[in-house]
């Protein structure tokens, strides 16, 4: 439930980032992005008494390495919102989960089973359905003659494997760090990262405009304490999969505020989506189920062994 409470929180910051991608540059924008994600953070954490938290790191080499590859994500995926279409630019990045299973099994040695695995390719065959028209003659011809569509796709792919990154980099934080001490750090990285973009040019906001930046930031912040959080409760491979729901709501945002009408590829290919999602919450609630009544057992037995 986090993690798809995060998918909802961050589906509609993506909806406002594509909304101020045609006039505003991306540093400013990843910059409201960062800053007033902030603002979250100190309001949730002060509420709960747990503000010093925050600013707490055993780990600031590990919280570096993290911001450092979130700040390429971020200005990639946003770069991609920026020249795609809200649904185009989503299904790219979520080629990431899918990379997000394989480092997770590399890098953090999870146990990563077959169910799993048939999920994450599920999803990513969906993404392909979503993308098969992109791929005929004609789609490829005015993408390599358009530079702003093509660097689009080449921001997404890349903000895909820095994402990944990431979310492994994140669950080896959540070891030994709070999650407001990984949020925090997050977006002060970032924020400082986009600041160096001041100079060569921001675009002043109108009042509508800068409600639309501080948003993002707002939103992003919140989205970012739920996801941070979910890590502490299921593993990264389990997790990865449902990233691809985010699709479902990408696509009714770009209907309604962009009037992207979905296309035959793309309702199937959500349907594949939705459908891996599903899957794992099944198959992972049957695992649940079938471990409950073994645990006293287990007990029992390490009870009539001990002196």
């Amino acid at each position: 439930m986090l993690k798809l409470t995060s998918a909802v929180m961050f589906a509609v910051m993506s909806a406002l980032v594509r909304y101020l991608g045609a006039r505003y540059p991306l540093g400013q924008v990843v910059f409201y992005r960062a800053a007033f994600a902030i603002v979250p953070v100190i309001a949730v954490y002060a509420w709960r008494g747990e503000l010093m938290s925050a600013v707490r790191t055993e780990n600031p080499l590990g919280q570096v390495t993290r911001g450092g590859m979130a700040i390429v994500s971020m200005f990639c995926n946003f770069g991609a919102l920026a020249r795609l279409p809200l649904v185009e630019a989503n299904a790219i990045g979520f080629t990431s989960p899918l990379i997000s299973v394989a480092l997770a099994a590399v890098v953090l040695k999870e146990k990563v089973r077959i169910y799993r695995w048939c999920a994450a390719t599920a999803g990513f065959v969906g993404v392909l359905v979503v993308l098969a028209p992109h791929f005929s003659g004609e789609e490829l011809a005015v993408m390599m003659s358009g530079a702003t569509a093509l660097s689009g796709v080449l921001y997404g792919i890349t903000g895909s494997f820095s994402n990944a990154a990431s979310v492994i980099q994140t669950r080896r934080l959540t070891e030994s760090e709070t999650t407001s001490s990984i949020v925090f750090y997050f977006s002060l990285i970032c924020a400082i990262a986009a600041l160096v973009t001041w100079p060569f040019g921001w675009v002043t906001p109108t009042t509508a405009e800068f409600a639309a930046l501080a948003g993002t930031g707002l939103l992003g912040g919140a989205a970012h304490i739920v996801l941070t959080e979910s890590y502490r409760h299921a593993a990264a491979s389990v997790l990865a999969p449902f990233d691809y729901t985010s699709m479902i709501f990408a696509l009714v945002l770009g209907y309604v505020l962009f009037g992207e009408l979905p296309t035959v590829a793309i309702v199937i290919g959500s349907v594949i989506i939705a459908s891996a999602g599903l899957f794992v919450i099944w198959r992972e609630r049957r695992l649940s189920r079938a471990r409950k009544p073994a645990a006293p057992a287990r007990k029992s037995a390490t009870t009539l062994q001990t002196p």
